[in-house]
This record gives C-alpha cells, sequence and structure tokens, in this order.
C-alpha cells in the first residue's frame, strides 16, 4: 500500500489522494503537520515539499502529484504490482 506524506490544506496533496481514490489505489496519509517524527524522517530523506509517495520505503514517483498524474494505468500497475492495486 502506498504511503501519501502530505500536509494540512495543500492542493497538491488533495489531488494526489484523490487521484488515487478515483483509480481504487489503497494508501495510507501521514500529515507531517501534524506528525513532527514523520516530518524529520520525511526531510532526512531530502525531500522539502509535499506530497511525497512511498511504496513500502521506497519513492514511489518523483514529483509528488505532478509526477503521479504523469503515470500511465500500466505504470501504476508495474510500479505496485498486479496485486496491490485494488486494496
Amino acid at each position: 500500500m502506498l504511503t501519501v506524506y502530505s500536509k494540512s490544506n495543500c492542493p497538491f496533496c488533495e489531488k494526489a489522494t484523490h487521484l488515487l481514490k478515483s483509480k481504487n489505489i489503497g494508501y495510507n496519509e501521514i500529515k507531517i503537520d501534524e506528525d513532527n517524527e514523520a516530518r524529520e524522517w520525511l526531510m532526512a530523506q531530502g525531500h522539502r515539499t509535499v506530497p511525497q509517495l512511498y511504496n513500502n520505503g521506497t519513492v514511489f514517483v518523483e514529483g509528488g502529484y505532478q509526477g503521479l498524474a504523469k503515470l500511465s494505468d500500466e505504470e501504476f500497475k508495474q510500479r505496485l504490482g498486479e496485486t496491490n492495486a485494488s486494496e
């Protein structure tokens, strides 16, 4: 399942989660403005913007929402693996 690192009142975060919902892709959302430990971890990974998307601890796609929006359905399947696409 994907992990979406986001923050409150972030339009790109909202677009990213809406896109995942529209494709029936399960995700866990962690708001870094509410979870200081997650914010520190994300910054330690070199990120300074949200949303950031991870799959099993590795970056799912570079570029946040814009990178996510560029993925084709086939690329989603390849990156998630067929079994995770409908979680």
